[in-house]
């Protein structure tokens, strides 16, 4: 044996979450701990220090203990590294190779893998196969992560919420750390977020909106260390978040995963995947928003997220289509010079050298001024005010009482059934299978569960009679204005309108909801 300074020593250990021959982390540590310690001894070595990564991968090489090993090597307190087996060291053959053939040799380190019977001062011919060895613990690596991503995505199939972070609104079911439950307090500011976009709100407002009333941001739920200060922007909501909850399919119980991928298992890059290769499984979770209401809000949203949002809302945004190309024309901010804002084709702005559309420019103010005349006329000569208000009644309550019929549907269910096991409790008592005594305790808890929800069937009964009331109130108070054309609200504006077309020639399509 070669000697060696005594305080030159360094034993490293590194335990990996996807290792599959370890028990317990700790025990595992201990075990390797316990193996180079016995080597030190016997070989009459003292360590320097012992450097531990526990729950590091081998093909990440950005690892605390190991950085802290590198340095001490370039400081020149260690000039012996020590491993259980080479595979310690590290999984990826490149920068294990680049380790054993240029680094320890740059730095005059011995290198030992016990196990592997390794020795790098050593000229025999189980330092000749290092290169082999590597290949295959990169290979080892390889095949981990290949099984790690066929288990994650049968779990994502079957319907099984797989991520770390759960989404604003939701939190893992302390039961099953696959399922997600509702957590009420984010749930109410996702609910607000829906309603105020379904009023009309732009991305933008809603955001200022609840920072200025200190509304708590998804980053401020969870528990992560930031530096030089900037946990202040992270109490601000911004845009993308807002635009990231409103097109979540999540908040309608269904799961949508496999969004994004690593690279490899070696690159960490993450990488978003294509729409198309999403894995959604619907109806996995307890919804916060109603179908009816996220499918409208959809219609609304301007498809040109990439840009930065107006700071004015208009009472057109989201209805305006361009009658040539088919694209949607949005509308600009106001200028400083007049105050005015114009139209413009989306299609034409994205592709203005190529000439595929044309500007489709119009005074936004004369635009909606127009469209509204036309609209009075149309709605006075044409409509019968009943049909509007059914049509538009219909839709209203579909986004209001909806919670409400599905509790009052399931309810009704549920006292059936118990109804049904009183029956059954009866045939029981009759063919003398239970005793009176029995069937009597057992008819007192049933009739006392059977009271429960008869109560709450009827309380229900009058909320959505009371529900139907506001709505009926609400809209008689809004449509004689609106076919008057006085006081436009945004909201009927978007159950009447389904699109507006507009062409180059100014010619103007209308498309109501209830003209098919």
């Amino acid at each position: 044996m070669i000697n060696i300074e005594k305080e030159y020593v360094g034993l490293y250990i590194r335990l990996s979450k996807e290792d599959d021959d370890k028990i317990f982390e700790s025990e595992s540590i201990i075990n390797q701990k316990s193996l180079l310690l016995q080597y030190v001894k016997a070989h009459n070595l003292e360590v320097y220090d012992i450097y531990i990564d526990d729950g590091y991968s081998g093909t990440n090489f950005d690892r605390p203990g190991f950085r802290r090993m590198l340095n001490d090597i370039e400081n020149k307190k260690i000039k012996m590294v020590i491993t259980k087996d080479m595979s310690r060291l590290g999984r990826d053959y490149i920068g294990t190779g680049e380790l054993l053939e240029r680094y320890f040799p740059k730095y005059n380190v011995r290198y030992i893998a016990l196990t592997d019977n390794i020795d790098t001062y050593m000229d025999n011919s189980n330092t000749d196969i290092v290169p082999f060895k590597a290949i295959m613990n990169d290979f080892y690596a390889k095949d981990i992560s290949k099984k790690i991503r066929a288990s994650l995505r049968a779990k994502m199939k079957e319907g099984k919420f797989v991520g770390c972070r759960t989404p604003f609104g939701y939190q893992k079911d302390l039961d099953d750390k696959n399922h997600l439950i509702i957590n009420k307090e984010q749930a109410k500011v996702v609910k607000r977020i829906f309603e105020m976009s379904l009023k009309g709100f732009t991305s933008f407002k809603i955001a200022k909106t609840l920072t200025l009333e200190n509304i708590k941001t998804p980053s401020e739920y969870y528990p992560f260390k930031w530096k030089n200060n900037c946990s202040n922007s992270l109490k601000s909501w911004n845009v993308k978040t807002i635009q990231d909850i409103l097109t979540n399919q999540v908040y309608i119980g269904d799961l949508v995963q496999n969004k994004r991928n690593k690279v490899n298992y070696k690159v960490k890059k993450i990488l978003r995947n294509n729409s198309k290769n999403y894995i959604i499984v619907e109806n996995t979770h307890e919804p916060i928003i109603s179908k009816v209401l996220f499918y409208e809000v959809q219609k609304r949203l301007p498809k040109n997220v990439g840009r930065c949002e107006k700071k004015e809302s208009h009472l057109l945004d989201g209805l305006l289509y361009c009658g040539d190309c088919h694209h949607r024309i949005s509308i600009t901010s106001r200028r400083k010079i007049d105050n005015k804002c114009y139209t413009i084709c989306n299609y034409y702005r994205t592709y203005s050298k190529d000439k595929l559309c044309t500007t489709h420019s119009n005074n936004y103010d004369c635009l909606e001024k127009e469209i509204l005349n036309a609209m009075q006329i149309f709605l006075r000569n044409h409509l019968d005010k009943k049909v509007v208000f059914e049509m538009v009644f219909n839709r209203l309550k579909k986004t209001k009482i909806d919670y409400l019929k599905e509790e009052y549907d399931s309810l009704l269910n549920e006292i059936n059934h118990v109804q049904e096991k009183l029956d059954v409790l009866y045939l029981d008592k009759i063919n003398n299978i239970i005793s009176l005594e029995q069937y009597q305790r057992i008819k007192e808890k049933i009739e006392v569960e059977l009271d429960i929800k008869k109560k709450r069937f009827e309380e229900l009964k009058r909320l959505m009679e009371n529900k139907t009331k506001e709505n009926n109130n609400y809209l008689n108070g809004y449509m004689n204005n609106y076919l008057k054309m006085e006081k436009i609200n945004r909201i009927l504006l978007l159950y009447i309108i389904e699109k507006i077309e507009i062409f180059q020639d100014k010619t103007i399509n209308i498309f109501l909801n209830f003209s098919k």
